[in-house]
């Protein structure tokens, strides 16, 4: 959570500006910069409660002339969401943005006597006036001195008064990528900020300082020795990032999701087969493995319960599925014998993290999907692989959720099929089918006035309920999920078998209900739970494949979908269902990209 920019070079102010506006999805209860003229020690500081656009007005100028600052967008956790408590911070000669929390700030700040210092709430302004208490010209001892005392996670980045141009920064668990470039210097908590200025970053490693300068840049462990940096590629269209004529992020995203299928696609069907590559290493596990374990938080948890189904039907095991923030503090038990499966967009959820360094630490055999090379996740993990979906800006996921589906069904296929469960026929049909899934999600995208003219008669319902069965009942509940995130509809996802053990309670004369009947075999019960609830007076609208659609009577309003076997069904029906939460939140006139309460990246428990 929370976004963070340095920048050295021409302009540095409009381009910390831009850089915020593309890191605001971490974050945007308030947001700030410090900048710097070129060899001028002056820093000047704004900021503000409220997005990137506040921060904006109150900045008298666009003055080109600024050549090194620092900028932050804010999720509040220490402090409540004000002025005086957004970042930067500055004490004396420090002025310093974080993401993080440092679990000891009231300690320190009783044993070192800061309390006069400080005119804010924050845990960050205690590490400034440390680090201001520290200093006395040499900025790495008095980086190291203050980071050997703080407790928590945190990702720093410092300007001292009197060293010019030049940036520092030091982490743990937070993220911080860096790029360098002719005549300038860049580094962030997400790769977003910086792919316009470089097609390389390299990830800065934990407990490593890193000197920006605007021709140069030193990484040094804490004995002062050089620290080797590894770049990783852009390997998207790095055009791509802005709205592109778009509302919202979130309309352009769900739009992305055909071509983002086929990228995979590509990346991973290579002669007719399935191939991960890691020199055959990951097909050896699969092969081998008969207990697997997912761990994921949210839109990632979704897909995982996806992907268990699937090693259940095509591999003849059963995958355990756990929340990240309960998994940490479970009984689960780990050991050589168990295939883990991290599931993150950002590679950087604490949660997820600390799963996975849990199970390493257990001996489990891990594997991460991700979005994001060069991840703190992706450094963990034994094997990664990465769904390529290009920056997801809209906190919301929707390519995130469709991409992660798609590696669970391959690994499920692959693996039923070196285990022996599945034919090669089989497979051989099943990659004919994952290929038809762009063409079938687009369709569903070229339906989307269809969709809106629905998705109008609940804007100013206060819950909706949605109910499938089998696979549907799982997708469901990412549809529920990304409604009530981006329009504040209370929506819920049930079984349709267990109505009636409880919740058609909650069913009266005018509720409306969104019904998945997808699944050919479970049709005849689906339509049956449906009719209860529409006997109760529920409004209720159909998600159904087009080939059914004329057996359902007028009294139902039917989203036709794509016809494709029952178990790809999913992919269509979601994006479906993305649409719909887009126009009821886009509607009620509320920011979509940007829902309350709510960042992109939780690198914080």
């Amino acid at each position: 959570m929370c976004g963070i920019i340095g920048f050295i070079g021409n302009d540095a102010l409009a381009k910390i500006l831009d850089g915020l506006e593309l890191l605001e999805y971490r974050g945007y209860d308030s947001a700030g910069l410090a900048v710097r003229k070129e060899d001028e020690t002056d820093t000047q500081i704004y900021k503000c409660q409220g997005r990137v656009s506040d921060l904006r007005k109150i900045i008298p100028n666009s003055d080109a002339s600024f050549s090194c600052g620092i900028g932050h967008t804010r999720w509040a956790t220490h402090g409540g969401v004000s002025d005086v408590n957004a970042h930067p911070h500055k004490s004396g000669k420090v002025t310093i943005v974080h993401n993080g929390i440092i679990e000891n700030y009231a300690l320190l700040k009783e044993e070192y006597e800061l309390s006069d210092k400080l005119v804010s709430e924050t845990d960050t302004e205690v590490v400034a006036a440390l680090l201001n208490k520290f200093y006395d010209g040499n900025p790495k001892e008095a980086i190291k001195r203050t980071v050997k005392k703080l407790q928590g996670t945190f990702a720093l980045v410092i300007m001292f008064d009197d060293i010019p141009n030049t940036i520092f920064a030091v982490r743990n668990v937070n993220p911080i990528v860096v790029a360098h470039g002719e005549g300038h210097a860049i580094l962030a908590s997400d790769p977003a900020a910086i792919y316009e200025y470089s097609k390389e970053y390299f990830v800065l490693d934990e407990n490593v300082i890193l000197t920006l300068e605007p021709s140069a840049y030193t990484v040094e462990d804490f004995d002062g020795n050089q620290v080797p940096v590894e770049f990783t590629k852009v390997d998207w269209d790095v055009t791509s990032t802005g709205k592109q004529g778009y509302p919202f992020y979130m309309a352009k995203e769900i739009d992305e999701q055909p071509s983002c299928i086929r990228r995979i696609l590509s990346n991973y069907l290579i002669n007719n087969d399935i191939d991960f590559g890691f020199n055959g290493e990951l097909d050896k596990a699969l092969k081998k493995y008969n207990r697997i374990c997912i761990v994921a938080c949210g839109t990632a948890l979704h897909a995982g319960m996806v992907g268990a189904q699937l090693f259940k039907k095509w591999c003849g095991i059963t995958a355990e599925v756990e929340m990240a923030s309960e998994f940490i503090y479970s009984d689960t038990v780990l050991d050589e014998n168990t295939l883990f499966i991290a599931v993150s967009q950002s590679g950087e959820t604490i949660d997820t993290l600390e799963a996975l360094n849990r199970a390493k630490e257990a001996g489990a055999l891990c594997l991460a999907i991700l979005n994001v090379r060069g991840s703190s996740m992706s450094r963990v993990a034994d094997m990664s692989l990465y769904t390529d979906a290009g920056p997801e800006i809209a906190v919301a996921s929707t390519k995130a959720y469709t991409t992660q589906l798609l590696m669970f069904y391959m690994i499920a296929l692959k693996a039923g099929f070196l285990k022996g469960k599945i034919s090669e026929d089989y497979l051989e049909s099943a990659i004919k089918n994952l290929k038809q899934i762009p063409n079938a999600m687009a369709k569903v995208i070229e339906k989307k006035d269809d969709i809106h003219r629905l998705s109008k008669e609940v804007i100013t319902c206060p819950d909706l309920f949605m109910v499938g069965r089998g696979l549907d009942y799982l997708v469901l509940m990412e549809g529920a999920l990304k409604l009530k995130e981006i329009s504040y509809i209370h929506s819920e996802a049930y079984a349709a078998g267990e109505l009636k053990h409880g919740p058609i309670a909650l069913i009266s004369e005018g509720t409306p209900v969104i019904a998945a009947v997808t699944q050919t075999n479970l049709i005849s019960k689906a339509i049956s739970n449906v009719k209860e609830i529409k006997a109760r007076g529920a409004n209720v609208v159909l998600l159904a494949k087009n080939e059914l659609k004329e057996d359902f009577s007028d009294e139902y309003h039917v989203i036709g979908l794509p016809d494709l076997e029952d178990v790809y069904m999913a992919f269509p029906e979601i994006v479906a269902l993305q649409i719909y939460s887009y126009f009821v939140s886009a509607d009620k006139g509320l920011d979509v990209d940007k829902p309350r309460n709510l960042a992109k990246v939780v690198t914080v428990e």
